[in-house]
C-alpha cells in the first residue's frame, strides 16, 4: 500500500537511525498514534528493527482532532529475513509490499519501489 503524499505533509525531516545506504530497500509503514511529533517512534514489541523515521513541523496538527496529542509518521524498518539481513534468503529477488527505496525517501515524499528495492526488472 502505497502512501498518499497528503498524508504525510507536515514533515519536517527523515531521521536514519542506521546507515542505510547498502540497503537496497526498506520497509515503510504510516504510524497512527505515535505520541510525538519529532522524538524518535517507539518501535517496543514490534516485529524486525527500526532503521528510521519521520520528525513532523512543530506547527502539526494531531491526526484526529478528537485524539489531542497523537499524530501521524513515516516509520523505516526492516526484518530479521529481509534482503539487507540475509542475501540469499526469501527476498533475494522480489520484495516485500512495502519495500521502498531508501535513496528514494524524502520529507513529504512517499518512498518509490525501484529496480534495486525489487532485485531485478519492475513488470
Amino acid at each position: 500500500m502505497r502512501i498518499d503524499p497528503e498524508e504525510i505533509r507536515h514533515e519536517d525531516e527523515i531521521v536514519w537511525t542506521e546507515d542505510v545506504s547498502s540497503f537496497d530497500y526498506v520497509r515503510e509503514t504510516l504510524v497512527d498514534g505515535a505520541g510525538t511529533r519529532r522524538r524518535p517512534v517507539s518501535w517496543r514489541g514490534q516485529v524486525g528493527r527500526r532503521v528510521g523515521y519521520a520528525v513532523l513541523k512543530k506547527d502539526a496538527p494531531p491526526s484526529n482532532r478528537d485524539v489531542p496529542g497523537m499524530f501521524r509518521r513515516r516509520l523505516f524498518w526492516v526484518k530479521e529475513h529481509d534482503r539487507s539481513e540475509q542475501p540469499d534468503g526469501a527476498y533475494s529477488s522480489g520484495a516485500p509490499s512495502e519495500a521502498v527505496d531508501p535513496r528514494t525517501v524524502a520529507p513529504r515524499v512517499p518512498g518509490e519501489l525501484t529496480e534495486r528495492a525489487w532485485g531485478g526488472k519492475l513488470s
